[in-house]
């Protein structure tokens, strides 16, 4: 009814109740306590043993928001006044010093990491994960061989996907990534040829392969072994690279799909003169390419230049026959930070990178899709922990500079794979090997994104409370099926009542001649044995023959 613009009740209806949001952002409250920032160190750079296996859950318990507070990201100008509100009620109570200390202490922390929601539609490990430029619009991928697409804009309250595709059978999908102006989708598949999708996951385009006959990769127009990982251009709409385990590394154009536009042959030192290239990243300009691989190698290209050998190379930035699994370039271009398969994290210097700036160890990975970010402001390095089954996964916060632990926070069970930090809308997306993907968000600090399809949550109260379902009788549309539901109608006269009969009766065959151009039963019996005699009268066909013979003597006697 309401649908149609019709009222759902007549008479005195209750005045409509607000919708309490600040009541359903509190549902989405994470229930384990957040822990406090930990004090940087003044120490020198190097490896940092803070780090440990296992996360420990903290003992302190968050405090409750306070009823005053609005939802939305604070103005600058009223949280000062707040900040100076809450001074002059302490200078009231304590001493001039205490009021000074006040003033000096630090701001509230703005890391989005006090509430969530969960988007859970994948049955297997979420190992692709990209965020559209916008913050609107999310692609996952997984191990089930499903990609989708979300919308925050148009979510309810299931929270599920508009969009699901098997992009290339069943094959894994690897990596996902939005096109800078969010129109295109790049999704990299245990595949040979990467494709093109657009924002709806429609008008696939598939890219050509190479010949795997042919030695020299400079030769082949596309790959000829499985492709690791993907990147779109950072501002180019019509670049992306895809990094493969045939050893090269390629940059394609959207517009041609017969041939990739240059080839970047990666040479081991290993036996055989290649290896696998297991990451790949561009600069934030763009004028750089970095690729990781499996001999534990690190390379890093100038896009200027003609790609024969690498700019800048350390052949063991980690262990050999590990999977590098994620190489990132910090906001200014000058710092790369590695995520290896030796559970450790890199931080290197391109003016000197034969010897890293700051080593983490003890950070567990599991999965070869497992990522490295920076933070939007470049002052932490994120990247998620494995756990065994059972145990939850976690998100770990590193200094850029030093790479000492700053804080860690446990996710949800399973091991953490993909992370992003969406500087726009402000909050961290974390994907787990449950196929869960965990959206962390402030309700003071970020906007839109998950805060959106909270506003289509459920009414915490009726919309009529004049109006109840309870109090209608249940209606059974089941007529003549047991005689406890029939209608108690008048009695039934005889001539009613065989007239009923008649009717359920089937309809029985015609008996003699027929009537009506029907044919009876006697007429379809001798019309049927013209067409199929029962008894076949053979003749021989020389008697047949001496019949015309002797009629043949008399006409000759004649």
């Amino acid at each position: 009814m309401e649908g149609f613009g019709l009222p759902m009740s007549f008479g005195k209806k209750a005045k409509p109740t607000a919708s309490n949001l600040k009541a359903k952002v509190d549902n989405t409250k994470r229930f384990e306590p957040t822990p406090e920032i930990t004090k940087k160190e003044t120490s020198e750079p190097g490896p940092s043993n803070s780090s440990t296996p296992a996360i420990e859950a903290t003992t302190t318990k968050a405090e409750p928001d306070e009823e005053d507070e609005e939802i939305g990201p604070v103005p600058p100008s009223a949280a000062g006044a707040k900040r100076k509100a809450d001074g002059e009620a302490e200078a009231n109570s304590e001493e001039d010093s205490d009021e000074d200390e006040y003033d000096d202490e630090e701001e509230v922390d703005r890391t989005p990491i006090s509430h969530e929601i969960i988007l859970k539609d994948h049955t297997k490990v979420l190992s692709a994960l990209a965020i559209d430029p916008s913050g609107a619009r999310i692609a996952t991928g997984s191990h089930d061989y499903d990609t989708k697409l979300w919308d925050f804009g148009g979510m309810d309250s299931r929270l599920k996907p508009f969009k699901s595709f098997e992009p290339n059978g069943n094959y894994y999908v690897h990596d996902l990534s939005y096109s800078p102006d969010g129109r295109n989708l790049l999704v990299v598949s245990g595949t040979l040829q990467p494709k093109v999708f657009n924002k709806d996951g429609e008008e696939g385009v598939e890219y050509n392969k190479g010949d795997v006959y042919l030695r020299d990769m400079k030769n082949t127009n596309g790959h000829t072994a499985e492709i690791n990982g993907g990147a779109w251009h950072p501002t180019d709409n019509s670049l992306f690279l895809t990094c493969s385990s045939d050893s090269t590394l390629r940059i394609w154009d959207i517009e041609n799909k017969r041939k990739q536009k240059q080839v970047i042959v990666v040479r081991s030192k290993e036996r055989g003169a290649r290896t696998r290239v297991t990451s790949c990243a561009w600069s934030p300009d763009g004028k750089m390419i970095a690729g990781a691989c499996f001999d534990g190698a690190l390379h890093i290209w100038n896009t200027s230049s003609n790609y024969a050998r690498p700019n800048y190379s350390n052949d063991n930035a980690h262990a050999k026959n590990t999977e590098t699994t994620g190489v990132v370039f910090s906001r200014d271009g000058t710092r790369v930070a590695t995520r290896g398969g030796d559970d450790t994290v890199k931080l290197w210097d391109i003016r000197s990178i034969r010897k890293p700036l700051a080593v983490a160890t003890g950070l567990d990975n599991l999965y070869p899709e497992t990522n490295i970010i920076f933070s939007p402001d470049d002052k932490s390095i994120l990247t998620g922990l494995s756990a065994p089954k059972g145990q939850k996964g976690g998100l770990v916060f590193l200094n850029s500079q030093d790479l000492k632990e700053e804080r860690r926070i446990a996710i949800g069970e399973g091991s953490v794979v993909r992370v992003e930090w969406h500087s726009r809308i402000n909050q961290i997306f974390a994907s787990l090997s449950t196929g869960a993907l965990h959206v962390l968000y402030s309700p003071h600090s970020s906007i839109r994104g998950a805060l959106l399809p909270l506003a289509k949550l459920p009414k915490t109260a009726p919309r009529d409370p004049s109006f109840s379902t309870a109090d209608v009788q249940p209606v059974i549309y089941t007529p003549d099926a047991l005689p406890m539901f029939k209608d108690k109608g008048h009695r039934e006269s005889l001539h009613q009542k065989e007239k009923k009969a008649k009717k359920m009766k089937p309809m029985e065959p015609v008996r003699g001649a027929g009537r009506g151009g029907r044919l009876g039963a006697s007429e379809t019996q001798g019309f049927v044995q013209t067409l199929f005699p029962s008894e076949m009268v053979f003749e021989d066909p020389r008697e047949a023959l001496l019949k015309y013979a002797d009629k043949t003597d008399k006409k000759d006697e004649e």
